[in-house]
């Protein structure tokens, strides 16, 4: 599943290999060592949609080259026909494009499964459009800004999110490689009563939580009602009414939209939160007209609002309805929410630990937050705490000793239910490399997909199951389940170096999660004494009874790898075929892949 995505295992283990004494080549015919197989990974691995390389539909007959930098997935279930129903990409990047549409980008398509794969589905809409990847049309809204993250509601109905904060016409204008048009814009067809008809500079009419029509690749609205803000990401509660939102900014609010009637977002108020609040912790703030629209921040920092450091996706566990989301970090965010701070604004209660345990202040520039967290919010109880905490930290990342998981940067974040199982999907983007959010030495930033078995009430970074990753220079983004057995996942902005189609942004599916049938989230048990290895097909990692170092030898008795003090190694970049496994001590084991 992983073999033509994920390095890690080479690159951490050309690091270590200069340093350990391990044979160049072994006389593999001298003995006859135990043989363990590792069976051919229950999960597949299937691209479906490349940036740059597919062709999107734009007009009656026309089309032109799909958009890049693949980021939120929405998906809408139909219920009338045998296809599984519509995928929804975002495109984080701002061009000038007559045919797409200037600023952002968004494309719609529908899937299939036909026996084990996934198909894409020719469509005509009803403007005519006829193909397989539609642009979504935007010009009824206005065009968008950057499109980041996004909202799939309880019914499907899908949201796309303008992170792209700009201050000025000639910001977005971008020197003519962004939205080229900023004349004044006049707001129609919202359905929002105090928006309709007011006219706005083209600049504040970008930055808020669009609707769109993933059938028709139509938008609907702009949901001005929830205010401009540099939205990430969100979710919608199962009552159909609630809505959480956040802002990709230090400081970054969370907030809440309450409709008045369960699915009509076109009326309902808008709150923020404030942890130490004494009564309920959120606070209404104004949401009736533009001026309150446009001044959501301004609101939350007079409310005495909680700050958070970046915050991104958003997720509810339907096993439970408690709400979470990632708040990335900054490294050293004092710069950036001091002053609000002093304007009224508090500290969350993580960040004021966080502080404390290192003996200084968040708004002292000594206070760093090099890999964010994922943060648990209780509606029933109004509680907010720290879920699981990004790292190790690490202020040496030696490659010889560095950890099995390191989790650094959180950002995308969903649920799959499998088999009855509930499992948050959380998926890295890291800020850089430093601080041993790569072994030192590594020149790329890998960005990896993890699962946590939500049944476990005690969350840790070994308790984490890698599923995936992504090539040099991607993030990995946008993970989406699209029933118990297939996740879709977007690798976004790949180095061009990378082999096709690698080196574009794409959407690719995830199989076999419910149908693998052989322990996919198992941990090894090892019985008995001596050197013993467990395979795990379904992440193609290789498990040892103790930690050890460890070479590689292919069939022929040539060194392939070596790695150092170790307890499982990533496999991937292995082929088919029978490979030597051979400890510090000299013990070894045949390794067979299929």
């Amino acid at each position: 599943m992983k073999k033509s995505l994920l390095i890690a295992g080479v690159a951490l283990s050309a690091a270590a290999q200069a340093q350990i004494k391990f044979d160049p080549s072994i006389q593999v015919s001298d003995f006859a060592p135990p043989t363990v197989v590792m069976p051919t990974s229950p999960l597949k691995m299937q691209v479906l949609f490349v940036g740059g390389h597919d062709y999107v539909q734009v007009g009656q007959g026309d089309s032109v080259l799909a958009k890049q930098w693949h980021d939120f997935i929405g998906f809408t279930e139909d219920p009338n026909s045998n296809d599984l129903g519509w995928v929804t990409v975002n495109h984080e990047m701002i061009e000038a494009n007559d045919k797409i549409g200037d600023g952002g980008g968004m494309t719609s398509f529908k899937i299939a499964r036909v026996g084990d794969s996934i198909v894409i589905v020719p469509q005509t809409l009803t403007d005519g459009r006829s193909g397989r990847f539609f642009n979504v049309d935007f010009s009824a809204t206005g065009e968008t800004g950057m499109n980041c993250g996004g909202i799939v509601g309880p019914t499907g109905r899908i949201w796309t999110a303008e992170e792209w904060w700009q201050g000025s016409n000639s910001a977005i204008y971008a020197g003519g490689a962004g939205i080229r048009d900023t004349s004044d814009y006049t707001i129609s067809g919202s359905g929002i009563s105090f928006a309709e008809g007011q006219t706005v500079r083209k600049v504040d009419n970008v930055n808020y939580m669009t609707e769109i029509d993933p059938i028709n690749a139509v938008a609907i609205r702009k949901q001005y009602n929830w205010g401009r803000q540099p939205f990430e990401g969100g979710a919608i509660a199962a009552d159909n009414k609630t809505v959480y939102l956040g802002q990709d900014d230090t400081p970054g609010f969370f907030s809440k939209f309450v409709a008045t009637t369960a699915g009509d977002f076109t009326s309902g108020n808008l709150y923020v939160y404030k942890q130490d609040a004494t009564g309920s912790k959120w606070i209404q703030i104004n949401n009736s007209s533009m001026s309150d629209a446009l001044s959501v921040k301004a609101q939350a920092i007079a409310a005495e609002a909680t700050m958070f450091n970046r915050i991104e996706w958003f997720a509810i566990d339907p096993a439970t309805g408690i709400v979470y989301f990632t708040e990335t970090g900054r490294d050293n965010p004092a710069g950036r929410w001091a002053d609000e701070h002093a304007a009224g604004a508090v500290h969350a209660n993580h960040h004021m630990a966080r502080a404390t345990a290192q003996n200084t202040h968040p708004d002292s520039s000594a206070y760093w937050d090099y890999y964010g967290r994922v943060i648990q919010y209780d509606p029933s109880t109004e509680v907010l705490t720290s879920f699981l905490e990004g790292g190790p930290y690490l202020p040496v990342a030696d490659p010889q000793s560095y950890p099995t998981n390191h989790l650094s940067n959180p950002d995308g974040l969903t649920f799959m239910t499998i088999n009855g199982t509930s499992y948050m999907v959380i998926q890295e983007d890291l800020n850089g490399r430093s601080y041993g959010r790569v072994p030192d030495g590594v020149n790329n930033s890998f960005c990896e997909l993890y699962m946590y078995d939500m049944s476990d009430p005690n969350p840790a970074l070994n308790k984490l199951m890698r599923i995936t990753g992504v090539p040099a220079g991607a993030e990995i983004t946008g993970a989406r389940a699209i029933d118990g057995n297939t996740l879709l996942v977007d690798c976004q902005h790949p180095s061009s170096s990378n082999p096709f189609p690698f080196n574009n942004s794409l959407t690719f599916a995830i199989s076999g999660f419910e149908t693998g049938g052989i322990g996919l989230f198992e941990q090894p048990s090892f019985e008995g004494n001596g050197f013993q290895i467990y395979p795990n097909p379904a992440t193609r990692e290789l498990f040892f009874n103790e930690t050890t170092d460890v070479a590689i030898y292919d069939v022929n008795g040539r060194r392939v790898n070596v790695f150092r003090n170790v307890e499982r190694i990533d496999v991937t970049h292995l082929t088919p075929g029978v490979y030597f496994v051979k400890n510090a001590e000299g013990d070894v084991q045949r390794l067979v892949i299929q």
